[in-house]
């Protein structure tokens, strides 16, 4: 039994006669009378009862009738969700992003499901080295992460980059609208990541190069703790402008950074040469 035999059923349960029902089928009548021969052979059961005037249905063809639609209706609901999924417009769109954030997701996400409201998300943030760790391990398919990373595996499309700002207590007077890094030394700093990542990396390459050393107080990669023990005088920290676009609410004082080197830059990432679903490279192609 297979699901053009069911097909064949279906229309013969419905129309009661063997010419009604190869009429609807569009095609000869004396090939589809064989196919319901074959169909109750291979079941072992009589389906349909035969009058001159007509087919009736027995118990059992009622009952396969019945289990017909369902199979066939489901086979093509299947055959139209595997369709949409690879065409992009129905699946899950599976991506990380970097600890630090990226001030442009909520906005694409929003365009993007305008687009295509079937699709649904699995979103994870992280820290840049475990994104390209997931994916490389194929948890999610794209990530947006911060530079700098060896990502030799990754095919990448590189977003803007943006300023960093030096980032004191609302309360702090001991520096006005600009701040030296020579000044910087008198902040006990708190850093925006982990040890030997990206930015705390370019922080401290960037006071390196300038032959100063830095007042280390401690890391923290949580973003609104971090902003909260800065608000409260705790420390200060350096972190890239998207941090203060996306977590507001706190009494602080932010100075951009012009007289450096720094500067934020992000990307998104995927494998190279793997499989990459139709929602994940719509995406890509809308951050295009």
């Amino acid at each position: 039994m297979d699901i053009k035999q069911l097909r064949y059923f279906i229309a013969i349960a419905e129309e009661k006669k063997i010419s009604a029902a190869a009429k609807k089928l569009h095609m000869a009548q004396p090939p589809l009378s064989q196919q319901l021969k074959n169909l109750e052979q291979s079941l072992g059961v009589e389906l349909v009862i035969r009058h001159p005037k007509g087919l009736e249905l027995t118990e059992a063809g009622a009952n396969l009738y019945k289990h017909a639609q369902k199979i066939v209706k489901y086979m093509e609901e299947s055959r139209l969700e595997v369709k949409e999924i690879g065409e992009g417009v129905r699946g899950k769109l599976s991506m990380g992003v970097n600890t630090l954030s990226s001030d442009i997701l909520a906005t694409e996400l929003r365009k993007y499901s305008e687009r295509y409201p079937l699709i649904t998300y699995k979103i994870q943030q992280n820290e840049s080295a475990q994104l390209c760790k997931m994916v490389r391990e194929r948890l999610i398919e794209l990530a947006i992460v911060r530079f700098p990373l060896e990502l030799d595996d990754f095919s990448i499309l590189p977003l803007k980059k943006e300023p960093f700002y030096f980032v004191s207590s609302a309360q702090d007077d001991r520096h006005s609208s600009a701040i030296q890094f020579e000044e910087m030394q008198a902040y006990p700093l708190i850093l925006p990541s982990t040890e030997g990542l990206g930015v705390y990396h370019m922080i401290l390459e960037e006071f390196s190069r300038r032959n100063l050393e830095v007042n280390l107080l401690s890391e923290c990669s949580d973003i609104p703790m971090l902003l909260e023990l800065v608000s409260s005088g705790f420390g200060a920290t350096i972190v890239p402008e998207v941090v203060l676009k996306m977590h507001k609410g706190h009494e602080l004082k932010a100075t951009r950074m012009d007289d450096t080197h720094l500067s934020a830059a992000s990307g998104i990432i995927w494998l190279k040469d793997h499989y990459l679903s139709m929602a994940a490279r719509h995406f890509i192609e809308q951050i295009k």
